[in-house]
């Protein structure tokens, strides 16, 4: 997809028509984030813009779901997965941990990081490869575990 917002419209569009109310709302609150975005930078957005959009609500109903899980309210914690599930159909595929493992490998390879005090040199250098591609959670997690801290 090489426009993520022409195909959230369309995606909108589908749910409404299969009367998907969930899905329907879901990507409703996307485009209304997005043009949130528009409007307060006084620009129309580009695809990578998009992306940002969709990984900062994700990030923020996976925080939501720590949450909600920690009050106990299973209730909530399973409709905000659902959510998630649904914004991470607009993502692109996810890598997995050993792809992570790999890039980090040699992003410390290229920056001659040997301890966890240069991870910030490390970091630099894989974040800009790994970008909408991986949580940077996980990231930092394995960078960690590699660096030795």
């Amino acid at each position: 997809m090489s426009d993520p917002k022409a195909g959230l419209n369309e995606a909108l569009k589908q749910a409404m028509v299969e009367k998907n109310v969930l899905r329907r709302d879901v990507i409703r609150m996307i485009l209304s984030e997005i043009k949130q975005v528009e409007v307060d930078e006084r620009r129309t957005i580009n695809a990578d813009d998009v992306l940002t959009v969709l990984q900062r609500e994700v990030k923020k109903r996976r925080e939501s779901v720590d949450e909600a899980a920690k009050a106990g309210r299973a209730d909530i914690a399973d409709a905000t997965r659902a959510e998630i599930g649904i914004l991470e159909t607009f993502l692109p595929e996810q890598l997995s941990r050993d792809e992570i493992t790999v890039l980090v490998k040699d992003a410390i390879a290229q920056s001659g990081a040997t301890n966890a005090k240069e991870m910030g040199k490390v970091m630099g250098v894989l974040m800009p490869k790994v970008k909408g591609k991986a949580d940077g959670k996980l990231v930092n997690e394995v960078v960690r575990e590699l660096l030795g801290s």
